[in-house]
């Protein structure tokens, strides 16, 4: 094991997990004591930690210490601890009660979020809680004086700096990131006391205070911090102290994790504290003189690094358990000298982590999302993607489904004795891959029993008769069971493929870490998934987190902002040197605090680096001097990364330095074992007698049963060599060694080599009746889905706008040969269907014309558009030979600016196409893999400006570099396409696909017949009106024999003179959302949930507009009137805000006969309030149906463009009332610091959003302009007439006056400096009369769909898996 720099007595590494407490002791010159014990068992012990470390202590001591006395801590060296305290209280919402202090104005800023909803199909839209009890907005602000979209590039220069005196008295400083801060209102003294006061005689005793810019300029926030502390709280949280980056919504959630957490914790040490006698941690051991009691105590925290008892946090607890198993393999696993990198798979009983370590440091991540709660600090990216052993099985709609509910420790698995229900345990316990004789006998009414195989059986068996009576297929038990597990195996494969891929990396050039109680079942069939070759499973790889405690260093960070245009000659780098050696000088002396000399120091050195212009910073440590010959060369290091991890870089643009950040390590502990690399060199191999096997097993393997022998990993000398088919156990973990494969023992680590004799032929025969395997079914299922989803991280990670970066406006998808969808990944509602339309109409005009590498693009609303900022590019997959097409990958982006008469294409007023932007019917961008610039820079740039009044795109580039990331997320569908064809074969891959279609098709049938049920056979139908007065009617007509429906829109509007007018493909999308939202199940999105359905759209209507209709409001407002008439002829739910809020502004562009100006142009979407339903009230403030854009985060937004965000809050009272009550719509209110053109696109600014079932209609939206006018009187108009209509008055004569002017729904104005707009969007109507008793489903643990793990892997929430 380790081997300490110093010792004294017994070392001691605890991990406290959710139903296992694991505890490692070691003591010079004896072996390792290793104990696993319930982490509750009230009945015997009241801490589990405390009673591991006495056992173990008795054990050393060679006499028992009774329970409930006090440990001495004379013969302990040192505690390490990681615990699961704060994940629980975070989980359970169970941590302190706490007031969140926030900037006047936005109070809200944590109900709504990023606005984005976390499941885009569920109506009953539910968030994470907020933590908070109380809010208390403070009167004050500051701003940034400069802007990041200046085209002049304008830079302020200031003197004076944020935290000296002289600031008190300046209106502008220099923050902390090098940027200029205006101060607008400083807060008074006494009214903050008087606030804070207030709240403390409520009874709350721990505050959490972040500020709007407080990461750079925290003058405010301490003044904050010291009149709480004058006051007396007990806690005080401050958001500059904890994690000085930009992002108000990111930090102020991280503040409020610290102040309710940290005190929970606190608590829980103290407690601990009690059970020893002597001190604990570097205070205690000071404090006990020359140290001969007292022991060094500390606590594992999120980012892999140990802090002392006494400086362990809420903020940096979260992932304290699964860190130490990630420092556990990446010591014992990875190998200096070789390199190769190793991933993670840990899993348990309830969950599986799966995390990457590589390059010799571990992957950090600084946003992340546990329990619903996104949290920015240094945390080890640890990502959750399935249940674990107690995932739950079903069979589904003609499908395998494995989770993501779980069977939890009560009643856990159906074989646990105690009538739970099917799991992926029972399924290894009935395959033989589970050895009874090996696990605990702690079941039964006694707790003395073992497994019941029989229980298992049974719940299996139920499975299997289940799909005999649903598809008349026979399976047996073995197969069912099989069956789920490679179904789980999948499940679990699909995330780890793309969290790896997501950073550039190749999974099969990695190593798989096997650890946890349950890793060993599945680790050889997870790395054949990924095509990796050899699987390590460590000997103490069920208890590998606590082991990783022993090994971890004791870790100080520390960070601070900056703003700087990075430039390796001059004083840029000596500025950020001598910031970089003041943080190390901070951090050095918390690490002598904490006992540690100066040569046990060492420091990793990071800049946070970005392009000018882009969000996606990433973080670089120092460069090697070797690497580029200057060790302070991080600019190349900077762009070597960027262009690894999202293939491109941009050399026209300025690289910034966002934050400098040192992490300092206190090596305390050296890993002496020989590394797994060089064990197997030195290795002499033999084969395993076999007279060594403990017995034989039969475990079923693809095929069937085989005979299988089982060796008890005690028993095995190292260089055992034993070939599969299997079995290792010992008393905490199996391992399977399937045929084909072969493991070997060494010193540390099994040794898992997985043979790949070719790819298995998984196609059946020719000829004859094929039949649908449901295994196959599933799988194919998630492995098109899969496909999808990779195209859209391709995308989001290439691509440079931020509407396609953050705001995440894009979709991708793959289509058969002819243009039906086959997978979308649910990325944007509105473009399900559309999509299809488009790719069957390209496929049409280039059939026969099309090579390998050639890609379409197209926008144009007649060939399948939604509107012109959504361009759609298309590729085909061949076959072998060249001569077939046999799949599309398209993917399609908005783009923030494509020209017309508007900065940000999205023009209010627009009467005809052309003045939204370039209009593309058909064209090849890339012809056999080249790219076309030359033709694209004309259509984007130079048609457009020659229609009159309009300009071409106003950001080029990028245009350019968002459709090259397109063309990058299609070469990634088309490979991933090609890898599945190699795998099983073209004639399978195309069966599967028309099956998963026809799958989707027979769950639409379902609901239609359900529905037809419910309504008695009668014809459903609707009305609603945009504000223009154009009605949309439906009415559908279901045949419930068949299951099939007509949606037929006669007597919806004529075609409109204005943008309101819809493509057909609009409807599609609209159709198909709602139906995925009412069978509320997770069911494959493609064509077949269209084929049950016909569609008719009266010709020359709004919803079937001529070619050269302007479309721009279609896509974002009309596609949402269209959702809320099918819902309301459903009764499905109240209308939610039936709008998306565009805003625009901007300046600049070259409309023809006007000088060039540079500009920028930007684009959002706003939220609203959500439609109340049967058992559900509406939601405040979020995203509803056909779209889930992001918004920018307020801080961001103002560093990037010239603007003072007033408010964003919610609009109180804005929902409609009911016996559940719609949500809440919200209040945005800009003040521009520039000149420039302002647009709003908008509806339900006249007809309500309506109630349902009685509930009443939402409140209308509002648009407001506040501008300063002169003050007419009728002595200044008299004084004009006589100086003959001259401006002969003086200036400072002259009054103001502020008008507030209504701007109506669609509109553009010439915003002056100071001139605000004000958004106000509707609300979502009420369900039920006011009054009524409240109805609820039966709710399943709200934690349940909460994952933990890193935002840079796209929430998955989001994508349904």
């Amino acid at each position: 094991m380790a081997s300490p720099t110093k010792t004294r007595g017994i070392q001691i590494a605890i991990d406290r997990g959710g139903t296992f407490t694991d505890c490692v002791g070691r003591l010079e010159g004896q072996p390792d004591v290793i104990i696993k014990l319930l982490s509750e068992d009230p009945g015997n012990y009241s801490d589990a930690p405390l009673e591991g470390i006495r056992r173990i202590v008795s054990h050393y001591l060679g006499r028992e210490i009774p329970r409930g006395q006090a440990l001495d801590t004379a013969q302990i060296d040192s505690i390490r601890m990681g615990t699961t305290v704060a994940t629980n209280a975070l989980l359970e919402r169970k941590g302190e009660k706490i007031a969140m202090v926030v900037t006047k104005g936005f109070g809200d800023c944590l109900v709504i979020g990023n606005q984005s909803r976390p499941k885009i199909f569920d109506l009953a839209i539910r968030k994470p809680e907020v933590l908070y009890e109380k809010v208390v907005e403070v009167e004050e602000r500051v701003t940034l004086e400069d802007y990041a979209e200046d085209p002049t590039r304008h830079l302020t220069k200031v003197k004076v700096r944020a935290g000296t005196v002289e600031a008190a008295t300046n209106d502008i400083v220099m923050g902390l990131s090098g940027e200029a801060v205006r101060i607008l209102r400083r807060p008074q003294r006494e009214g903050i006391r008087k606030q804070l006061q207030e709240v403390f005689d409520s009874g709350i005793r721990s505050i959490a205070v972040c500020l709007m810019h407080g990461y750079t300029f925290p003058d405010h926030e301490k003044m904050i911090g010291d009149v709480a502390r004058e006051i007396g709280f007990q806690h005080i949280s401050l958001s500059h102290e904890l994690m000085p980056m930009i992002k108000l919504v990111s930090r102020a959630t991280s503040v409020c994790a610290d102040a309710y957490l940290t005190p929970a914790i606190k608590k829980y040490i103290e407690g601990f504290q009690k059970g020893f006698e002597g001190g604990l941690g570097t205070k205690g051991v000071k404090e006990q003189g020359s140290g001969d009691r007292g022991a060094r105590c500390e606590f594992m925290q999120s980012d892999g690094g140990l802090v002392d008892v006494d400086k362990f946090t809420g903020l940096k607890a979260i992932l304290s358990g699964p860190a130490g198993g990630v420092v556990g393999y990446a010591i014992t696993s990875y190998d200096e000298n070789t390199k190769i990198p190793v991933i993670g798979f840990d899993m348990g009983g309830t969950s599986t982590d799966v995390s990457r370590y590589g390059e010799g440091r571990y992957d950090h991540t600084f946003e992340t999302t546990t329990a619903g709660v996104t949290i920015q600090s240094p945390q080890l990216d640890i990502n959750t993607v399935a249940a674990g052993g107690g995932s739950r099985l079903f069979f589904k709609n003609g499908l395998f489904v494995v989770g993501p509910e779980s069977a939890g420790a009560h009643p856990g698995p159906a074989c646990y004795r105690k009538g739970g229900p099917a799991t992926v345990t029972d399924a290894n316990l009935v395959l033989g891959r589970l050895l009874p004789e090996f696990f605990p006998k702690i079941f039964g009414k006694n707790e003395n029993e073992g497994l019941d195989i029989e229980a298992s059986k049974k719940v299996l068996q139920e499975i299997a008769d289940q799909i005999r009576t649903e598809t008349g297929k026979e399976m047996s038990v073995d197969e069912v069971a099989y069956g789920f597990l490679t179904v789980a195996n999948e499940t679990m494969t699909r995330p780890i493929r793309s969290i790896t891929e997501a950073k550039g990396h190749d999974s099969s050039k990695h190593r798989l870490a096997s650890f946890g109680g349950a890793g060993g079942q599945h680790a050889v069939a997870i790395a054949e998934s990924l095509g990796i070759k050899q699987t390590l499973i460590h000997r103490y790889s069920s208890v590998l987190s606590a082991y990783g405690m022993a090994l971890a260093d004791v870790v100080d960070e520390r960070q601070e902002p900056d703003s700087k245009v990075w430039n390796a000659q001059g004083s840029v780098v000596d500025e950020l040197k001598s910031k970089m050696e003041a943080l190390k000088e901070k951090s050095r002396q918390a690490l002598r605090d904490q006992g540690f000399e100066d040569d046990q120091i060492v420091f990793e050195e990071y800049l946070n680096m970005r392009y000018r212009g882009t969000e996606s910073a990433l973080m670089i440590i120092k460069p090697n001097k070797d690497e580029f010959g200057n060790e302070w060369d991080f600019g190349q290091a900077f762009v070597k990364h960027h262009r690894y991890e999202f293939g491109f870089t941009l050399d026209d643009r300025d690289i910034i330095v966002d934050d400098v950040r040192v992490r300092g390590i206190g090596k305390s502990f050296r890993y002496e074992e020989k590394s797994v690399d060089e064990q197997l060199k030195i290795l002499t191999r033999k084969d395993v007698s076999t007279e060594k096997a403990h017995s034989v097993a039969n475990v079923y393997f693809e095929g069937g049963r085989l005979d299988t022998p089982v060796y008890k990993l005690g028993d095995l000398d190292v260089g055992t060599e034993i070939k599969g088919p299997a079995m290792l156990a010992d008393g905490t973990q199996t391992i399977v060694v399937t045929p084909q494969c072969t493991a070997v023992v060494l010193e540390t680590h099994v040794v898992i080599d997985i043979r790949r004799d070719g790819e298995k032929d998984k196609s059946e025969g020719g000829g004859g009746e094929r039949e649908v395997d449901p295994i196959l079914l599933s799988i194919f299922g998630h492995r098109f889905m899969a496909i999808a989803e990779q195209m859209g991280r391709a995308l989001q990670k290439t691509s440079v706008s931020t509407n396609v970066k953050e705001r995440l406006d894009f979709s991708c998808a793959i289509f058969d040969a002819t243009g039906g969808l086959v997978a979308n990944a649910p990325h944007l509602p509105v473009h399900l269907g559309s999509m299809s339309t488009c790719v069957r109409r390209q496929a049409e005009i280039w059939k026969g014309k099309l090579k390998k590498g050639d890609v379409i693009i197209s926008n144009h609303p007649s060939y399948g558009g939604t509107h012109l900022p959504d361009i759609t590019l298309l590729m085909p997959a061949f076959n072998e030979a060249g001569d077939k097409i046999l799949f599309y990958a398209a993917s399609r982006a908005h783009h923030a600016d494509i020209g017309g008469i508007t900065a940000g294409s999205m023009p209010p007023h627009s009467r005809e196409l052309f003045q939204e932007g370039a209009a593309i019917k058909s064209e090849k961008i890339v012809s056999e893999g080249k790219f076309n610039e030359e033709r694209i820079t004309e259509l984007l740039y130079k048609e457009p400006a020659k229609y009159p009044g309009c300009s071409g795109t106003r950001c080029l580039a990028d245009n350019l570099n968002d459709l090259r990331a397109q063309v990058s997320a299609n070469q990634k569908g088309i490979s991933l396409i090609e890898t599945l064809i190699a795998e099983y074969g073209e004639d399978t891959v195309q069966f599967y696909m028309v099956a998963i279609q026809n799958n989707a098709e027979m769950q639409v049938r379902n609901l239609l017949k359900n529905v037809s049920k419910r309504f008695q056979g009668k014809d459903l139908s609707a009305v609603d009106y945009m504000d223009d007065g154009s009605p949309i009617r439906l009415k559908i007509t279901i045949d419930a024999e068949k299951g099939e429906a007509v949606f037929d829109f006669d007597g919806t509007g004529p075609e409109v003179y204005g943008n309101i007018n819809a493509p057909e493909a609009v409807s599609y999308s609209a159709i198909i959302y709602t139906l995925r939202c009412m069978i509320s199940e997770d069911i494959p999105l493609n064509q077949g949930c269209l084929k049950p359905i016909t569609v008719k759209i009266p010709p020359k209507s709004l919803l079937s507009p001529s070619d050269n209709a302007a479309v721009v409001g279609g896509n974002v407002l009309t596609s949402q009137r269209v959702t809320d008439v099918i819902f309301k002829a459903f009764e499905a739910c109240a209308a939610s805000q039936g709008d998306c809020n565009n805003l625009t502004f901007g300046f600049g562009g070259n409309v023809t006969g006007q000088a060039e100006v540079k500009g920028f142009g930007y684009y959002e979407t706003i939220a609203g309030g959500s439609g109340a339903g049967s058992y559900w009230e509406g939601t405040d403030g979020v995203h509803t149906h056909m779209t889930n854009t992001r918004i920018t985060d307020s801080e961001v937004f103002e560093r990037r463009y010239p603007v003072l965000l007033r408010e964003f809050s919610i609009r109180k009272g804005s929902g409609g009332r009911g016996q559940h009550r719609g949500g809440d719509g919200v209040v945005r209110d800009i003040e521009f610091r520039i000149p420039v053109q302002a647009s709003i696109l908008s509806e339900r600014r006249v007809y309500r959003p309506y109630g349902l079932n009685g509930g009443e209609d939402a409140q209308t939206g509002l648009n407001l302009w506040v501008r300063k006018v002169k003050k007419a009187t009728w002595e200044s108009s008299l004084r004009k007439l006589q100086n003959g209509g001259g401006e002969e008055q003086a200036e400072d004569e002259e009054e103001e006056e502020e008008r507030y002017i209504n701007l109506g729904a669609k509109n553009s104005a010439p915003m002056k400096k100071g001139d605000r707009i004000i958004i106000m969007t509707p609300g979502g109507g009420g369900w039920g009369k006011v009054g009524e008793e409240k109805a609820s489903l039966k709710e399943r643990d709200p934690t349940e769909g909460w994952k933990k793990g890193s935002f840079a892997a796209r929430e998955d929430t989001a994508l349904q898996v």
